[in-house]
């Protein structure tokens, strides 16, 4: 199995001071794991926030992803350099490609070899994918070989649960990370996870949390407050009962937030 932490901080839809604050809160209150991609134009920030923090470089986990814009050959590791100079390091410790984006002129094969050399290069530790369905990450995996795609970074929730793709991927060894596990807010005003959180006298995101980590997955939420940032880090320590995963699994709605047209594979 591929060595992915399990809790970080993610940045999605952060910028500016913003993004320099959660990260500097993140850390500062625990985290050691950190999310970021080229296309959320933080990567610069996210590394003035870990160098002013004086947290050695060693202790931390930084994952980046690769834009569509830079899948060619040619493209991919100068990008990947460019992150690292954002990043102000030598290497980040997980690359991932964002999306399988089949339109967009760039095949599976090349970007996926180029990704595999970023690797050989010492660019990045690990290497993997992000937004894949199980055809397509047979196919990574035949591009690379068995073993190396760390994780697959999915849209996982209570309302998507996803569980063939999971099913396949931990069969294959490849972690899942769940990204969008709260559903945009949405699982927030859920009465079932309403229910289970009075019960254990936690929060609806720390129950929505804890179902994915209970279940293996990785998980990287985001804030901008800290008092959220701190709250959804007990979600480690939240132990649900069989009754409550069964309760929660009765949820699944195939509820998609995020599908982009061109970007998006079609879903298992």
């Amino acid at each position: 199995m591929s060595s992915i932490p399990l809790f970080g901080v993610g940045t999605f839809r952060l910028t500016g001071q913003a993004a320099i604050d959660s990260v500097r809160n993140a850390l500062d209150l625990g985290y050691r794991t950190i999310d970021t991609a080229q296309i959320y134009g933080n990567e610069a920030e996210v590394g003035q926030a870990v160098a002013e923090s004086g947290i050695p470089r060693s202790e931390l986990f930084v994952t980046t992803k690769i834009w569509t814009a830079n899948y060619g050959q040619e493209k991919l590791v100068p990008s990947l350099r460019e992150s690292l100079k954002k990043l102000r390091s030598d290497y980040v410790d997980l690359t991932l490609i964002h999306w399988p984006a089949p339109g967009n002129g760039v095949e599976l094969g090349e970007y996926m070899t180029a990704l595999a050399e970023a690797k050989a290069l010492g660019l990045t530790r690990q290497i993997g994918i992000s937004n894949f369905n199980i055809e397509l990450t047979r196919q990574a995996i035949a591009a690379v070989g068995q073993g190396e795609i760390a994780t697959n970074q999915i849209e996982l929730s209570p309302y998507l649960q996803n569980r063939q793709l999971t099913a396949f991927l931990q069969a294959q060894g490849i972690a899942v990370t769940s990204y969008m596990t709260l559903a945009y807010g949405k699982v927030l005003q859920d009465p079932v996870l309403a229910g289970i959180a009075a019960k254990h006298q936690a929060t609806v995101a720390q129950v929505a949390l804890a179902w994915a980590l209970q279940q293996g997955y990785a998980v990287i939420p985001s804030s901008t407050q800290r008092k959220n940032l701190a709250s959804n880090l007990r979600a480690i320590d939240l132990k649900l009962d069989t009754e409550d995963m069964a309760l929660i699994a009765t949820l699944e709605r195939n509820g998609r937030e995020v599908n982009p047209e061109g970007l998006a594979p079609v879903w298992d």
